[in-house]
């Protein structure tokens, strides 16, 4: 959980409070911090209060996203922190097309894992 710069939020289109996770995903705030905590989703303080918040395309309805967890191991295994994977999530790639962010909310995951995968190489 970091703090988040003026470039990564500028990336982002919507942020979501963890509480409001909690209820599109109908389970307690605790569970989205513990999710947030084994890496399955990324949380940075933004805002006037500093709140918690997590990317609102890493939620699609009542679940988190297909695939954003297995992304964001890999992405973790080749040494990105926080702020670099949500850079790397959330800047257009012409060759997918979108970002990979998007292509995760459309079920592409493992056009997006592959990727992921060869940022190691």
């Amino acid at each position: 959980m970091t703090e988040i710069d003026a470039k990564i939020d500028a990336l982002v289109p919507a942020w979501l409070h963890l509480p409001d996770i909690a209820e599109m995903l109908d389970v307690e705030v605790t569970r989205v911090r513990q999710l947030v905590k084994e890496g399955q989703l990324i949380a940075v303080r933004r805002g006037e209060n500093r709140t918690l918040q997590v990317p609102a395309a890493f939620i699609d309805g009542t679940k988190v996203v297909k695939g954003l967890a297995g992304t964001l191991t890999l992405l973790r295994d080749d040494g990105y922190n926080d702020e670099e994977m949500l850079e790397w999530l959330f800047t257009p790639d012409p060759t997918l097309p979108g970002t990979p962010a998007q292509a995760l909310s459309e079920n592409r995951g493992t056009e997006v894992k592959r990727r992921a995968q060869a940022l190691a190489v």
